[in-house]
């Protein structure tokens, strides 16, 4: 008697777990916007001219450790 509702919620349960990762795999998931990396602020200071291009590879080169 209880066992077949215990089935039903097991066999739900499962397969939510394996449609979560496949959907979030799709882009369906709401991560939302990524943070943007220290590249792409540096990037963009250089693109609207806020540093020259000196201090852009200065920075650069100090941001991949290289």
């Amino acid at each position: 008697m209880f066992l077949g509702p215990l089935l039903t919620i097991i066999l739900v349960v499962v397969l939510i777990a394996l449609a979560v990762p496949f959907l979030r795999s799709l882009g369906g998931g709401a991560a939302g916007p990524r943070k943007p990396t220290s590249r792409d602020i540096l990037d963009e200071r250089y693109a609207r001219g806020e540093i020259d291009r000196e201090e852009y590879l200065r920075r650069k080169q100090d941001i991949e450790g290289n």
